[in-house]
């Protein structure tokens, strides 16, 4: 009923069905123009109300693109021809509740060669391998077409789309790509065909396939631009530059976070970040080496949302993080690694436009964007963008602000995509805050947050950095590097507890007022304690941390470190327990 409704007061009147159930018969018949002519009309409409499922323009046009397909497909089910739209209606919603209520994203499969869909089954119109597999099955079986002229359409269709594509292949790769998906050859027979070995047609298939992916994420991005351009919505807007981007702190990740909040009617100093989201009292060290990677090596989506959470924001987030292991060391690989034309020979990221949509529709609301790697492997904010030249402009407290273009964005060195941004604020207060800060700190130190397997975290990083020690094998920029964040976050620590003790007034604090003095000075004994290997491992160069005298020196100030963050443990679950509600 309530799509009668709908179609009644966006349609109305009776001629308009009438033409649509003529278009509609003369569709059947595969009357090409008479299905244009239905999309023509509706198209605008349909797309409104995909957008009422979901906010995401992208992932509308996703689901509009995937029902007008299966129209195609299915127009023959169409029992009544005046019923169009409602019906068109209907292919939508089930669209967007498939969508939504995926657990997650469906993954890119292997060559349809190897594990081909089933040929009864549907195909799905996200996945590369299954929309060439069904064409090559329609290619091969005419009678399949006679039978379903509408999906003959949808064929030719995408057969275009599809041959556009293959422009990004060679001669010969398209050749053997055409061979396999439309006319059904076998690798071994490819390879007769070609005079060539098996192993290399697959290999061919497999690097074609690669460039096949890339090619539909590049159109999927002009797709969404030129979507931007027809709803009016290109545009070129540009927020003040971030104060928090001249932050001096080795936490590039609480700078950030400074600077979205800096954009809002709740902005924090940088020992409340720090201390609120746990960054004052983390420690990540990878074990054997004390890889630089380290402070970066927890799950950025968890860590950060919960975070903001604790200071009282909701956020969003778009995330295809791949380092399973640490990546290299941007300190010591070749510069030319680092530069803009390096960043466009590496692979887009998948997500890129998802990415993208989610920048723009924060920026339009005023706020930027954290991202992870913009320029080197550090956290940065996207503060603009314009749609014309297609770049965003982007800075680090690292030196760097200027504009990269939209498809540099996930292709830095360690080619990972992350972006975060605000979603909406929620009612906290400062004693939930603070239980929250306290149990986000507890969890890392007990080693219950979680990050990569190939890296100790809180009390036990400390073990592991001494068994590196032990073992010879630290690398000096990384264990530098370690260091200087280490002594940045605790420096912050005691500067989050003496602005905690100082400015938190409400009577709710009294009872733990002394412990945040304690913790403050505690916190700032650390600090002192890390200046003192910070002073024999000096970043970048790291000193020589695999010599006899500097190792011991080292093992036995990690030792005393341990003992001091030990007590600071202690005093954080007194803490917590006294503010348990």
């Amino acid at each position: 009923m309530e799509q009668d409704v709908f179609v009644r007061e966006t349609f109305g009147d009776e001629e308009a069905e009438q033409d649509d159930s003529v278009l509609v018969e003369r569709a059947r018949t595969g009357d090409r123009e008479a299905f244009g002519e239905l999309v023509r009309r509706h198209r605008a409409q349909v797309f409104g109300y995909a957008r009422s499922f979901t906010q995401e323009p992208f992932l509308a046009e996703d689901i509009v693109q995937d029902a007008l397909i299966r129209a195609f497909l299915h127009l023959g089910t169409l029992v009544d021809s005046r019923r169009f739209l409602p019906w068109l209606h209907r292919i939508v919603r089930n669209q967007a509740y498939t969508r939504l209520h995926a657990s997650k994203r469906a993954k890119e499969q292997v060559f349809s060669v190897w594990n081909p869909p089933d040929a009864d089954g549907e195909t799905d119109w996200d996945d590369l391998d299954s929309i060439l597999y069904r064409l090559g099955r329609r290619w091969s079986d005419p009678a399949g077409e006679a039978a379903n002229p509408e999906e003959a359409l949808v064929r030719h269709e995408l057969l275009e789309t599809i041959a556009g594509m293959l422009r990004c292949l060679n001669p010969r790769e398209r050749r053997i790509v055409e061979s396999h998906f439309f006319h059904h050859l076998s690798p071994q027979e490819i390879a007769r065909l070609f005079q060539m070995s098996p192993a290399n047609v697959y290999q061919i298939l497999s690097r074609s396939r690669k460039k096949l992916v890339q090619e539909k994420i590049r159109v999927a991005v002009d797709h969404y631009v030129r979507n931007r351009k027809d709803e009016g919505r290109m545009k070129r807007v540009m927020l003040n530059k971030p104060e928090a981007l001249s932050l001096r702190t080795w936490s590039s990740c609480a700078m950030a976070i400074c600077g979205l909040l800096e954009f809002t009617e709740r902005p924090c100093s940088l020992p409340m970040v720090m201390g609120l989201t746990g960054h004052a009292f983390r420690l990540n060290v990878v074990p054997e080496n004390v890889h630089i990677a380290g402070p970066t090596m927890f799950r950025f989506e968890e860590v950060l949302q919960q975070g903001l959470r604790n200071i009282g924001f909701r956020t969003r987030v778009v995330s295809r993080m791949t380092a399973v292991i640490p990546g290299p060391n941007a300190n010591l690989v070749s510069p030319d690694l680092l530069t803009p034309e390096a960043r466009l020979k590496r692979q887009l990221p998948e997500l890129l436009p998802e990415a993208l949509e989610l920048i723009h529709r924060s920026i339009d609301k005023g706020y930027p964007a954290l991202s992870w790697d913009l320029f080197i492997p550090e956290f940065g904010l996207i503060y603009g963008y314009d749609d014309d030249a297609r770049e965003l402009r982007a800075g680090d407290n690292c030196g760097h602000d200027q504009n990269i273009p939209y498809d540099a964005l996930g292709r830095g060195l360690l080619e990972e995509l992350f972006v975060l941004v605000l979603d909406e604020p929620v009612e906290t207060d400062r004693l939930t805050m603070l239980q929250g800060a306290l149990d986000t700190a507890l969890a890392h130190y007990r080693g219950e947050e979680p990050g990569g397997p190939l890296c100790a975290h809180g009390l036990a990083a400390y073990d592991a950095w001494r068994d590196a020690f032990q073992r010879g094998g630290v690398e000096p920029n990384g264990n530098a590097y370690t260091i200087a964040v280490a002594q940045d976050a605790r420096r912050h620590a005691a500067l989050f507890w003496q602005e905690v003790a100082d400015t938190w007034t409400d009577a709710v604090f009294d009872a733990v007022r002394p412990a945040c003095r304690e913790a403050s000075a505690l916190y700032g004994q650390i600090a002192e304690e890390y200046a003192v290997l910070g002073r024999l491992f000096p970043f970048p160069s790291g000193g020589d941390p695999n010599h006899h005298e500097q190792r011991e020196h080292a093992i036995r100030q990690i030792d005393r470190l341990r003992s001091l963050e030990q007590q600071a443990v202690s005093l954080l679950e007194t803490m917590r327990r006294h503010i348990a509600r």
